[in-house]
C-alpha cells in the first residue's frame, strides 16, 4: 500500500514483527529541574520532577508507544534517551553502553545511531535554510559523505524515499506544508542512517488525513531500513496502529506496560483504564449512548507530588495504603507490567 494512502493498514499486519534483542535499556531514569528564587543569589528552593524512576526496554526493530497526558513526562524522557537533557541520575544503556557517562567525543559518535523528529515540523527546521541544505548539513558535520555531489544526490534520494519531490530540495520550509515539513523532518533524521529514531509527537501537529500518510511511512521506513521507534504521543488512537508495546506514564512515573493489543484489550491500572474511556468512538450514535467516567480531581504538581501512589487522590480504586506505599512496578502476567497493588 502506498504511503499517501489516507487510511492505516490493518493494525497487526501493519506493525509487523520485531527482534528479540534489545536496543535500548532505561533503567530508574529520574530527571529533576530544579526551582530557584532570588535575583542577585539565585537559590535552589524545590525541584520538579520530571521524570521520577522510570524503567524499560526497547527491543530491535520494536515501536515502543510512550503514552499520557501532557507534563506527564514523556518528551523529558526522550531527551534525556538522546542526551538532549542530562538525566539526574539513572541508567541509559544502548547496546550496553551507558550513554550517561559518555564524554563530547563519544557523544558526537554515538548520535549517528540515534535521531529524533520534532513534534513541530516548522520550529525544527532553520527557516533560513533550503531544504537540501537542511537534509545535508548532518551528512556535512558528521562526515557521512564528504563529496557535494554524491551529498546531493543522497539529499534527493531521501527526498524521495519520504515521499517527495526532488525539486522541493531547492525550497524553503515556509513554502511548505506541516506534512510536507515533518517529511522533512523524517528525511534528515535519516540522513545519518541511524538505528534508533525518537518520535516526539511527530504527528500531533498535522490534520487526520494527512497523520495517517505520515504513520504508513514512517512504518514502512521502520520495515526498509529495520529501524527502531519510541513513538510519543498523547493520542491513543494512533499509538494503536503503529506500536508494538506501549507504556503508560502519570506524573513523571511509568504506571503500567504491555504489548498493544492487552493493553487495549484489558488495562489494569486505573489510570489507563480511564485514558481508554476517554477515546471517542468513531460512531456518534455509540458515542452519545456510552456513560462517560469523569476521573476526579487536577494533576497534582510535579513540584510537590503525593505520597504513595501518585494517581491515588484521583482514583475510584484507592484504599488507605496507596497513599503510604509506592506500588512495585511488577510484571503481574507475561510481558504486562503494572504498578498498582490493588491489581
Amino acid at each position: 500500500m502506498s504511503t499517501t494512502d489516507a487510511a492505516v493498514r490493518d493494525d497487526a499486519q501493519f506493525r509487523g514483527t520485531h527482534s528479540d534483542e534489545v536496543l535500548v535499556e532505561v533503567n530508574d531514569l529520574k530527571m529533576f529541574f530544579p526551582v530557584t528564587e532570588g535575583i542577585l543569589i539565585h537559590r535552589v528552593v524545590a525541584h520538579v520532577k520530571a521524570v521520577n524512576g522510570v524503567s524499560f526496554q526497547i527491543k530491535k526493530g520494536e515501536t515502543l508507544g510512550l503514552v499520557g497526558e501532557s507534563g506527564c513526562g514523556k518528551t523529558t524522557t526522550g531527551r534525556c534517551m538522546i542526551q538532549l537533557e542530562q538525566a539526574t541520575s539513572g541508567e541509559i544503556l544502548y547496546q550496553g553502553t551507558d550513554i550517561t557517562k559518555l564524554d563530547s567525543q563519544e557523544m558526537i559518535d554515538f548520535r549517528k545511531k540515534i535521531q529524533i523528529i520534532f513534534q513541530d515540523p516548522f520550529s525544527s527546521l532553520n527557516p533560513r535554510m533550503t531544504i537540501g541544505d537542511i537534509i545535508a548539513e548532518p551528512m556535512k558535520v558528521h562526515g557521512i559523505i564528504d563529496d557535494p555531489t554524491e551529498r546531493r544526490q543522497r539529499v534527493l534520494e531521501l527526498l524521495t524515499k519520504c515521499g517527495l519531490k526532488a525539486n522541493f530540495a531547492e525550497r524553503y520550509p515556509h513554502e511548505m506544508s506541516g506534512g510536507q515539513r515533518q517529511r522533512v523532518g523524517i528525511a534528515r533524521a535519516l540522513a545519518m542512517n541511524p538505528e534508533f529514531i525518537i518520535c516526539d509527537e511527530a504527528v500531533s501537529a498535522l490534520d487526520v488525513s494527512i497523520q495517517a500518510q505520515v504513520i504508513n511511512l514512517l512504518e514502512d521506513l521502520r520495515e526498509e531500513f529495520g529501524l527502531t521507534y519510541l513513538f510519543i504521543s498523547h493520542d491513543l488512537s494512533v499509538i494503536r496502529h503503529i506500536c508494538h508495546r506501549v507504556a503508560v506514564m502519570y506524573l513523571g512515573n511509568m504506571v503500567e506496560l504491555a504489548d498493544c493489543d492487552e493493553l487495549y484489550d484489558n488495562p489494569l491500572h486505573p489510570y489507563t483504564q480511564a485514558l481508554l474511556e476517554a477515546v471517542p468512538i468513531p460512531d456518534p450514535d455509540l458515542e452519545n449512548a456510552r456513560a462517560h467516567k469523569i476521573v476526579k480531581g487536577e494533576i497534582p504538581s510535579p513540584i510537590n507530588p503525593p505520597t504513595g501512589c501518585v494517581f491515588h487522590p484521583r482514583c475510584e480504586k484507592a484504599v488507605a495504603s496507596c497513599s503510604q506505599n509506592v506500588p512495585e512496578f511488577r510484571e503481574v502476567k507475561p510481558g504486562h507490567w503494572v504498578a498498582c497493588t490493588e491489581v
